[in-house]
């Protein structure tokens, strides 16, 4: 299996994202949305920053019950309730990203939504990975 991340000089600097990612060969694992949802079913984190990095985490766990780690991350979209709030906290997003699932960025989006599944829910994170 193999991912590539291409990022072309005729757009703008990918920063968090990768513009394009292809895959070769390998095994598809499409990953449902994620929230900051603990073990007994609660939305935990008053913050989006807070939320964002238990949902990552979660998204994460997910991928490793499948055999994957971050670095097979194809895609992700990330569901966020307060755009303004996902950019003005992108840094800390960005540390929290690196901290749990390193410097391969995927190929990404953030879409803005009116509310998630779960009301308390700020952000929700699916993703497609590709394994060997």
């Amino acid at each position: 299996m193999s991912l590539e991340r291409l990022n072309p000089a005729g757009l703008s600097r990918a920063s968090g994202f990768s513009h394009a990612v292809t895959a070769t060969g390998g095994r598809l694992v499409l990953l449902a949305g994620q929230t900051a949802l603990d073990g007994a079913g609660a939305v935990v984190g008053e913050t989006l920053p807070a939320q964002f990095e238990t949902a990552l985490g979660n998204l994460l766990t997910a991928l490793a019950a499948a055999g994957g780690g971050p670095a097979d991350l194809a895609r992700v979209t990330v569901y966020a309730t307060d755009v303004a709030d996902y950019r003005a906290h992108a840094a800390e997003l960005g540390r929290a990203w690196r901290r749990l699932a390193g410097r391969d960025y995927p190929a990404m989006a953030v879409i803005g939504v009116v509310r998630l599944w779960d009301e308390q829910a700020l952000v929700e994170l699916d993703g497609i990975a590709v394994l060997p």
